[in-house]
């Protein structure tokens, strides 16, 4: 079993194609980003003022194109331009010309009843220099919200949500200007212009719009800004964006309309990862910024402008470094330390707020603390930052490498390939190697087996490895493994070879999959069975989509990137998490000894993308290969997955390479096997039955039958039925380790 269950939910029979092939991926990609809409509307314009063709109406300029597209953002943008040059507020701040006490809004204005400034002031910046963001930020931004919202909702929604954060923002000063709050005291006496809280306000909205995973990314950055600026630099406009995302973001979805797309219920494992990483960085790179910005006031009070010492600032980028790339990579080690760098701000600022309320309330006491401000604004990040860690925990599971070798016997992935290199394995004996199992190796050194642990079940996947007839030894020494531990030892996805060791023990198996084999030697793509194939083969290269085989790791950034981005756009729109246990993903095809099949046109786009993992005989010698990840662009060409699998057979057949395997979709078997009667197995098909309309690995199996593969039965092997209950924990929590109850329930609704 591999990845490529996690994209069957869109396979079927596209009745588009008269060829007969199978679209992996509905629908045409949408632009994901305010840089894709930018794309978007210039490629258009770009193709307005090409010469129309005879009897063709003619095309608009690009600039009327655009004003007509968008011209909400276009209107605004011109009319702002115009009025700096006629009132000279591009090249001299507005502050010292006479117009600005009647068009400058905030609490001063409407307490003297200019509550017009509310609309004048939206036309105008503060600084020459925000000219800048008025010609640039605001009209990439806001044309991506118009273009995605349409006018007449993203004129509305920008208007209202400016009027509002001003005026929410001037009551909380009102409320506050003689509390003794000093930031409050200082802001309520000044004035600004600018349209840029509903700018943010219709950009939050918009994200509702953008396929994951860039709405999460989106989102996190909006959140970076407008709390960096709020907790670092506190000046009025500062706290309208505060306002403006927080009375927007949330309610994005609604907000936005029947424009708005479906929302993952969580983010994947590699995308947590991600995220984590990138989080800790930032939080180092941005404690540092507000090291070198001037003196200032904030709402925890006024900053010092003494810098921090670079012999504190440099550990603590690098030890941040460290942890960020242990984050990326999945590790436990650097969960832990990443809550420990969260943990110890929060302790130090309990600290300085227990001296602070110290000397509030004892005679005489003079306790002065510098540099408070910082480290108030510095401990609401980290706890941000905390709660991410905490919520996503699940992502971070791989041990170190010294902590595998210790715990459960040993756990070396490095050993595990040598082992299967020198005897061999099955087709799944690859995901043995995975960092996220553990291998328990044999006494003599000789075989292991790979394992999960779940729910108190030891997880083994696929059939033991090592020397021909040590097959009863290994699984003798696991269970003695798992008892010694308090696990119920349990076999997944393995062959009847497995399952006749396992019979002699007592134990009962069931069947839970079907390998899908394909032998390489005699191959022909020839006869009415392979029309589909031949169609796909044919019609590739007319389409300008070629073929290759690389090493993932081997290739530039770019083409890595994306690959991912193309998997991270299937898995944003799946309604529950991402599968895991047999299903790998970008980050186990980056393995430099996995070969990644590419179909790339002419421009160097990816249109889709295969794993295959290698199948190892004895001595070392690979004799077929497994497929893993398969995933197609959205609005690519059609036939693309028959394309590359055809291209990959014949690819390894050229090479050498025995057979290929389809690998078998999880809790899927053929119509015409419906023996099972056993609990367990009613239990895998009523858990195949109810991932169905989501993840599709019935339909996933159907769809693999057009390449006539002879099929190969895989088992489950368990001890008795008193460990059923724990094994449907188990194998659920394997392949869904990040879902919780609502995911569960989503899984029963289905």
């Amino acid at each position: 079993m591999s990845d490529t269950q996690q994209h069957p939910g869109a396979i079927g029979p596209d009745p588009g194609d008269g060829g007969g092939t199978t679209a992996v991926h509905p629908g045409p990609p949408a632009p994901t980003g305010a840089t894709a809409a930018a794309a978007t509307a210039t490629a258009t314009a770009s193709a307005a003022t090409e010469p129309a063709a005879a009897g063709e109406p003619k095309r608009k300029p690009w600039p009327l194109l655009l004003a007509t597209r968008l011209p909400f953002t276009t209107g605004y943008v011109v009319i702002t331009m115009v009025l700096s040059i006629v009132f000279g507020t591009l090249w001299g701040g507005i502050e010292q010309k006479s117009i600005y006490p009647h068009v400058a809004y905030g609490l001063p204005a409407f307490e003297d009843g200019r509550w017009l400034t509310l609309i004048w002031g939206n036309f105008f910046a503060l600084y020459p220099v925000y000219y800048l963001f008025v010609a640039g930020v605001f009209a990439v931004l806001t044309g991506f919200a118009e273009w995605r919202l349409g006018t007449a909702r993203t004129a509305l929604l920008c208007t209202v949500y400016q009027i509002a954060a001003v005026l929410i923002v001037a009551l909380v000063f009102l409320v506050f200007r003689d509390s003794g709050w000093g930031w409050v005291a200082e802001r309520a006496s000044e004035t600004d212009v600018g349209f840029s809280a509903g700018m943010l306000a219709v950009l939050s909205v918009a994200t509702a719009t953008v396929r994951p995973p860039w709405r999460l990314r989106l989102r996190l950055g909006i959140w970076v800004y407008v709390g960096f600026s709020i907790l670092f630099i506190g000046q009025m406009a500062d706290a309208e964006h505060l306002v403006a995302v927080l009375l927007s973001l949330p309610f994005s979805s609604k907000l936005a309309g029947p424009h708005a797309r479906p929302a993952r219920a969580l983010p994947t494992r590699h995308e947590l990862r991600l995220l984590a990483m990138v989080a800790v960085v930032l939080l180092a790179v941005l404690q540092a910024l507000a090291d070198f910005l001037p003196d200032r006031l904030t709402p925890f009070g006024s900053t010092s402008d003494e810098p921090i010492s670079w012999t504190y600032l440099l550990p603590m980028l690098l030890i941040s470094g460290l942890i960020a790339n242990g984050l990326r990579k999945g590790y436990r080690w650097a969960w832990w330390w990443g809550v420990v760098l969260c943990v110890l701000p929060l302790l130090l600022m309990v600290l300085v707020v227990t001296f602070l309320i110290i000397g509030a309330f004892v005679p005489d006491a003079d306790i002065e603390i510098d540099g408070a401000p910082e480290l108030f604004a510095t401990s609401l990040i980290w706890v941000a930052l905390l709660v991410m860690l905490i919520a996503g925990r699940q992502a971070f599971r791989v041990p170190r490498r010294s902590k595998r070798r210790r715990n459960l016997s040993t756990a070396d992935p490095e050993k595990a390939k040598d082992l299967l290199r020198r005897w061999g394995g099955s087709t799944l004996s690859w995901m043995t190697t995975w960092p996220e199992n553990r291998q328990m190796v044999t006494a003599d050194g000789e075989g292991f087996v790979a394992f999960r642990k779940h729910a108190g079940v030891a997880v083994a996947l696929g059939d033991p490895v090592g020397p021909p007839g040590s097959a009863a030894t290994t699984i003798n020494e696991f269970v003695q493994l798992c008892d010694n531990s308090g696990l119920v030892p349990y076999i997944f996805s393995c062959t009847r070879l497995t399952t006749e060791v396992t019979d002699a023990l007592g134990w009962q198996s069931a069947q839970v999959a079907e390998d899908n084999l394909i032998d390489l030697p005699g191959l022909e793509f020839k006869g009415k069975k392979w029309q589909d194939i031949r169609t796909a083969l044919n019609k590739a290269p007319k389409e300008g989509i070629q073929f290759t085989m690389v090493s993932l790791a081997d290739e530039p950034w770019s083409m890595v990137r994306q690959v991912e981005h193309l998997s991270q756009e299937w898995l944003g729109d799946k309604e529950l998490p991402e599968m895991g246990f047999t299903l790998g993903g970008v980050t186990e095809a980056l393995d430099p000894e996995v070969k990644v099949g590419l179909a790339v046109d002419g421009a160097g786009k990816v249109h889709g993308v295969t794993s295959w993992m290698p199948v190892y005989g004895e001595g070392g010698v690979i004799v077929g290969w497994t497929l893993d990840l398969m995933r197609r662009a959205d609005g690519g060409f059609r036939a693309t997955i028959e394309f590359l699998l055809a291209s990959s057979a014949l690819h390894f057949k050229a090479e050498g390479a025995q057979f290929i395997s389809l690998s078998g979709a999880p809790l899927a078997r053929s119509a015409d096997d419906e023996s099972a009667e056993s609990s367990v197995e009613k239990f895998l098909d009523q858990l195949g039955e109810s991932l169905e309309p989501v993840y599709g690995f019935r339909s996933l199996h159907a769809f693999k039958s057009k390449f006539q593969p002879r099929l190969e039965p895989m088992y489950m092997a368990f001890r008795n039925e008193g460990d059923l209950p724990r094994i449907g924990i188990a194998i659920t929590r394997a392949y869904l380790p990040t879902a919780g109850v609502k995911d569960m329930i989503a899984v029963m609704k289905h």
